[in-house]
């Protein structure tokens, strides 16, 4: 008992003195690690007899619960001490003047929405908006989602308690997409039409490629006679614009959303270029793989009918894609969180210069 009490004291104090992370790391591995000395002790209660294990059992697991509290406790001081050494050299007194120049920069979904319109409006396409409190009606039965669907459910969507339904009885939430933009664009203008619907979405999602708030760019084109190769044009059109490439790629995989039919996945080439994917050549190249990018399909017959209009007359296709990925791909960011931190360094790293407006003949990332 004398020896494990001298061993803890020692191991104990030793800890307490470490002056870094790398320096506890060590300590624990000598203590607790595989052919640590307390693992050692641990070890010897299987060659003990039972009288000797009930009574030496629990002192040195009594030793071992004290160097992993030790442990645990030293490794949260020193973070502590990190964190307020961090605060203490970043910090900005704000009663200073404004510098000379600008400091701002553009966060770069807003660039990334900026080169959007810009590659569109090029296309004859016009920008769309409409509200994020949206209803039932217009996010999910507008589109041909039945009452089972399960984008309905909970767990995917924030929906608003129900005595705030409108007046028609319609359940309130925050879109999950920005497809209820072209519900509204098709109800109020008619056909022939043409837009993007870029803005803010939820879904009750969150990791390193996924936030409950994201950005979410939607096309739409209602017309006579349209058909799916106007649409594998438009998207091919559309990326090498993006990605100022000319070699890009593109696979249609047929797919099922509620709201088109046929619909299909689009999938785009892409090669690892130093830890990143950079988009570019065909998935069956040597050294190639394909990614899924984006949705799309043909406005499903269904969906013309709730937005007034007859589809034995007018044909449409649509698309959505995320803008934050779009953001990621091309700039190299491969945290999504990221986006929303409002970190400043990681502001100033991935911020664009206000002066420099993306434009298709200078070339949309040129202020990259």
């Amino acid at each position: 008992m004398t020896d494990l009490t001298s061993m803890q004291s020692e191991a104990i104090a030793r800890i307490e003195a470490a002056d870094d992370a790398a320096a506890l790391e060590a300590l624990r591995v000598e203590f607790l690690g595989k052919q640590g000395s307390v693992s050692a002790l641990l070890k010897t209660l299987g060659k003990m007899t039972p009288e000797e294990r009930q009574s030496e059992g629990p002192k040195i697991q009594a030793l071992r619960a004290a160097v992993s509290d030790a442990l645990t406790t030293r490794r949260e001081a020193l973070e502590a001490e990190e964190l307020e050494a961090r605060l203490a050299s970043e910090t900005l007194d704000l009663s200073l003047p404004a510098p000379d120049a600008p400091r701002g920069s553009v966060h770069p979904v807003s660039q990334v929405m900026d080169e959007l319109a810009e590659i569109f409006a090029d296309l004859g396409f016009t920008v769309a908006t409409g509200p994020e409190v949206e209803d039932d009606w217009h996010n999910f039965t507008a589109l041909n989602m039945d009452e089972n669907h399960p984008a309905r459910a909970m767990h995917d969507t924030f929906y608003f308690p129900e005595s705030d339904n409108d007046a028609d009885g319609n359940r309130m939430l925050l879109r999950t997409h920005t497809s209820p933009v072209q519900i509204r664009s098709m109800v109020v203008q008619g056909a022939p039409i043409r837009l993007i619907a870029p803005g803010r979405v939820y879904r009750s999602d969150s990791d390193a490629t996924h936030t409950p708030m994201f950005h979410q760019v939607e096309g739409l084109v209602i017309d006579k006679d349209i058909h799916l190769g106007h649409l594998k044009w438009t998207l091919e059109t559309f990326l090498k614009a993006y990605f100022e490439r000319d070699d890009i790629v593109l696979r249609l995989r047929p797919s099922y959303f509620p709201f088109t039919e046929p619909s299909v996945e689009v999938d785009v080439g892409y090669a690892k270029e130093g830890g990143r994917r950079v988009v570019g050549g065909s998935g069956d190249d040597p050294g190639h793989e394909w990614m899924e990018l984006l949705g799309s399909g043909m406005v499903n017959a269904r969906v013309l009918e709730h937005a007034g209009l007859d589809p034995k007359e007018w044909q449409g296709f649509a698309f959505g894609v995320g803008v934050d990925r779009l953001a990621m791909l091309k700039y190299g960011m491969d945290d999504l969180r990221a986006f929303f931190d409002g970190d400043a360094r990681w502001l100033s790293h991935y911020g664009f210069s206000p002066f420099d407006q993306p434009t298709l003949s200078a070339g949309v990332g040129a202020a990259s």
